[in-house]
C-alpha cells in the first residue's frame, strides 16, 4: 500500500470523524486493505501526527510567504488575514482537523497547540507588532481573528431574517471578509 494513499484517507478520516471515532479498521476498509497493511505506514497515533504535520506545513509555507509579501502599515494585518481566510476555505482538512483538536478529540495527545499553533502564532504577531497599539494584546487580536474565521467555516454566519449564511455563500464570504478588516481597523484604532 502506498504510503501517500493511507495518509491521504486517513487525514480525510480523522478531519470528517476525529481521532477518536477513527479507528485503524476504518481507515483499511476505506482503503479497501487489511488493517496490517495500514499499520506498515504507521500506528493510528503516528498517521495522526503526519496528518497534522501536513496540514501545519501546508499552512506555514503559505503564511512565511504571505508575510514575505505584506505590504507595510495595517494593510500587512488585512493581508494575512485574508491569505489565512483562503488558505482555511481552500484546506477544510487542515480546519476540520484542528476543529475536531478544538472540542477535546485526541486530548490525550499532548503539545500539537505548542509544536504547531504557537510557532505560527509568534511569527505573525511579531510581523505586525509594530502596527499594533500597545493596549491591544496582540495574542488576544490575532487568536480573535483565528476563532472568528474558524467560527464562519464552521456554523457560518445568522442571516437576517431566518437561516443562516455559509462560507460557500459567495456574498457572505464577501461580507465577512469585509468584516474582519473592519474588526481588525478598530482594533488598531
Amino acid at each position: 500500500m502506498e504510503q501517500s494513499a493511507v495518509m491521504d484517507v486517513a487525514a480525510r478520516l480523522f478531519a470528517e470523524l476525529g481521532y477518536d471515532g477513527t479507528s485503524l479498521q476504518l481507515i483499511a476498509d476505506a482503503l479497501g486493505v487489511g488493517v496490517d497493511e495500514v499499520t506498515a505506514v504507521g500506528g493510528k497515533r503516528e498517521l495522526y501526527l503526519a496528518a497534522m504535520r501536513r496540514a501545519f506545513e501546508e499552512e506555514q509555507a503559505v503564511m512565511r510567504a504571505a508575510m514575505d509579501d505584506c505590504p507595510p502599515g495595517r494593510e500587512c494585518l488585512h493581508h494575512l488575514t485574508d491569505v489565512y481566510l483562503d488558505f482555511q476555505l481552500e484546506h477544510p482538512i487542515g480546519h476540520a482537523l484542528w476543529m475536531h483538536r478544538w472540542v477535546l478529540d485526541a486530548i490525550d495527545i499532548g503539545g500539537l497547540e505548542d509544536e504547531f499553533s504557537r510557532p505560527q502564532l509568534q511569527a505573525v504577531a511579531r510581523r505586525v507588532r509594530g502596527e499594533v497599539p500597545a493596549d491591544v494584546n496582540v495574542s488576544y487580536l490575532l487568536g480573535t481573528l483565528i476563532w472568528c474565521v474558524h467560527g464562519f467555516l464552521g456554523s457560518g454566519v445568522m442571516a437576517r431574517g431566518q437561516g443562516v449564511r455559509r462560507a460557500d455563500d459567495l456574498t457572505a464570504r464577501q461580507e465577512f471578509r469585509a468584516h474582519l478588516h473592519q474588526l481588525i481597523d478598530k482594533m488598531l484604532g
